[in-house]
């Protein structure tokens, strides 16, 4: 197996994904501790990553400010050719980032080979992802064993920095919460609407959850999922905590750390819970095959999965004819037995 000096990871598209790939860029570490391991990432999820010991530069691409457009993706090439990168491995596999890669003049270029300008990889791997075979992180890690790079047993991982907890020292003060009281996170949002359990059911379930009593319920999410929250609080006749819009991701991840339990849809925010070892029941809709559970659920021992088969031969996703009844058959009292299947007697906040 050669030695390289400069390694690039390729990782530009959401927080799941980046969460996911860390397995692989902790395996890439193991087999070479003294390279300089940088990883390209979209502008917002910089967090993700900072205090990764595994991670030695964070780069971004910042398709939408100073890399906008064909000059500013010049000037990106020229970031990346001037370090002198000796391998990439893409694994955000669209035509800007092979693109990217093969401008810059790496040697070599590792990833899965598709009609997006995959013929630009000198490693390419058949792209069998949409099947949806296995797990996305052992996507990524199929990439390194196509260069018989040893894998290691690494989780995904996602740092917390002593500034997100202070930070939800304060937040939580301010909302009364004492050091020692019960937390339960929910995420009602997602990027497609065939990936988002129905509002008022959230409500239903965080409703019940106050009535019995198991903690202070904090909803979350980003700016996007504002309009959302307010179809929840509009359903809601308990009071909770609304985190909507008002974290960082470095915030969040302090948050879910201090939580007891996250149950969310099939979004980013599960996949940060399940690497900080916190419980997670994770609502599925679609049932397609590069989209199901098997590729995108929850990792670890402390998750849950809700999903159901409603016998679509074809998922319409957010075309859905059958107004997504994938979603709408999964009920509130399946979310709490969920609940109820966990023991939290070793979850400290």
């Amino acid at each position: 197996m050669k030695e390289f000096r400069r390694i690039l990871i390729v990782r530009t598209d959401r927080v799941g994904d980046v969460v996911l790939t860390t397995p692989a860029i902790a395996a890439l570490r193991k087999a070479f501790p003294h390279v300089r391991l940088a990883v390209l990432i979209a502008p917002g999820n910089r967090e993700l990553l900072e205090g990764n010991p595994s991670v030695d530069e964070i780069l971004v691409d910042d398709r939408k400010g100073k890399h906008r457009g064909f000059a500013g993706f010049l000037s990106l090439v020229k970031e990346i050719k001037k370090r002198q990168f000796d391998i990439a491995f893409v694994f955000h596999t669209k035509k800007r980032t092979n693109l990217l890669c093969f401008w810059a003049g790496i040697p070599q270029r590792a990833g899965y080979r598709n009609e997006k300008l995959g013929f630009l990889l000198t490693h390419p791997l058949a792209d069998t992802r949409p099947q949806g075979l296995k797990h996305e992180s052992e996507y990524c890690l199929d990439v390194l064993r196509s260069l018989e790079i040893p894998i290691n047993n690494a989780s995904p991982y996602v740092p917390v920095s002593i500034q997100g907890q202070q930070w939800v020292q304060q937040f939580l003060k301010g909302q009364g919460v004492g050091p020692q009281e019960a937390l339960i996170a929910i995420h009602p949002g997602a990027s497609c609407i065939s990936k988002r359990w129905m509002p008022e059911r959230f409500a239903q379930v965080a409703d019940e959850l106050i009535r019995r009593k198991a903690g202070r319920v904090v909803f979350v999410g980003g700016a996007e999922n504002r309009e959302i929250m307010k179809n929840v609080l509009a359903a809601l006749k308990s009071p909770v905590i609304d985190a909507t819009g008002k974290t960082s991701l470095g915030q969040l991840a302090a948050l879910l750390k201090r939580c007891r339990l996250l149950v969310s849809n099939d979004s980013g925010p599960v996949h940060m819970a399940g690497a900080l070892s916190v419980p997670v029941i994770s609502i599925f809709g679609r049932n397609q095959a590069g989209l199901s559970p098997v590729r995108w659920g929850p990792l670890g021992p402390k998750s849950r999965i809700l999903h159901k088969e409603v016998g679509c031969p074809v998922c319409l996703a957010h075309n859905c004819q059958i107004e997504f009844k994938c979603l709408t058959e999964i009920e509130p009292r399946e979310v709490l037995e969920a609940v109820d299947g966990f023991d939290f007697a070793h979850h400290q906040p």
